[in-house]
């Protein structure tokens, strides 16, 4: 086996979960040697915009899948709720292991929670799902765009620039700071994003070598999960610049698959739930279903 190189984002987060996929490769294959290759990607830069006003999903991956492309990496580490619907054409999802925690959670500045916060408090969030859930509970808050990388956002917290802000759990966990959380939102309060709490292994498709050796740290359930998850995405045309959740579980060989659409005024909110066999078809079914309902108006208006 050839030396190989992991492509990463530079930030404190991408390089921990990097170096997990790192870890767990050489539990499965002691021989290999591994390094990590850091790429700054548009997103790292353009810090003062919201994501949805500079392209959205593909501003974290797409230096490092032009990398991947050019062989100057063999493997790329991402949070597959980074990740586009649709992949360059030779690129591929080669493994998804198995997932963090899918919950968001709230830190706030006294500890309160979503629901003791006093009225007109600033909750700051980049995300327009986030935004949306947080208004549908509590629409007396106030919801402000917040960008920067998980300790950038700790600290604004922390210097009064808001009164609470909304994270995934899963980086929290990666990052060993689940002492800043004052409270884990439910499922039913805050559907994930499609993806989150998951990696993905992203590789070039003819690289029959690395698709073998990933799959020794694939995780099926989580697999069929997000795969019912993406087409979902993929079908609501979806981006992380648009209102939309998606949570799919696989259990007893069947995806039990939750999705939302809303106003990022939190009014209306659709939401339903598909379960089948094939998770391709399951996100093709709850799109549809879902667009019938109203869904179509939404996205056309955001």
């Amino acid at each position: 086996m050839r030396e190989l190189i992991i492509g990463t984002r530079k930030s404190h987060l991408a390089i921990t979960q990097s170096n997990w996929v790192r870890a767990k490769l050489l539990e499965y294959k002691p021989e290999l040697s591994i390094e990590l290759e850091k790429i700054v990607t548009k997103g790292d830069k353009v810090l003062d915009v919201t994501l949805s006003k500079v392209g959205g999903k593909g501003l974290f991956v797409k230096e490092i899948e032009q990398a991947l492309l050019a062989k100057q990496i063999d493997l790329a580490v991402h949070s597959l709720k980074d990740m586009p619907a649709e992949l360059p054409r030779g690129l591929v999802i080669g493994s998804v292991p198995i997932r963090e925690d899918v919950r968001d959670c709230l830190l706030s500045r006294d500890g309160l929670t979503l629901e003791e916060l006093p009225t007109g408090s600033v909750v700051g969030t980049s995300s327009l799902r986030r935004q949306a859930q947080v208004l549908a509970i509590r629409p007396d808050l106030v919801v402000e765009p917040i960008r920067g990388n998980l300790d950038t956002r700790i600290a604004k917290l922390r210097d009064g620039k808001f009164d609470a802000i909304v994270l995934a759990v899963a980086g929290l966990k990666r990052l060993n700071l689940c002492d800043e959380i004052s409270e884990y939102l439910s499922i039913t309060t805050m559907l994930p994003a499609v993806g989150q709490g998951a990696l993905a292994i992203e590789c070039r498709e003819d690289d029959q070598e690395i698709l073998t050796l990933l799959q020794g740290i694939h995780d099926e359930a989580t697999g069929n999960a997000v795969k019912a998850e993406r087409a979902f995405l993929q079908a609501i045309e979806g981006s992380c610049h648009l209102p939309v959740a998606g949570y799919g579980v696989w259990k007893e060989d069947k995806v039990h698959l939750t999705g939302l659409v809303a106003s990022p005024t939190g009014k209306p909110v659709i939401k339903g739930t598909e379960i089948g066999t094939n998770p391709l078809e399951v996100g093709k079914q709850l799109a549809k279903k879902l667009m019938e309902q109203g869904a179509k108006e939404i996205l056309a208006a955001v």
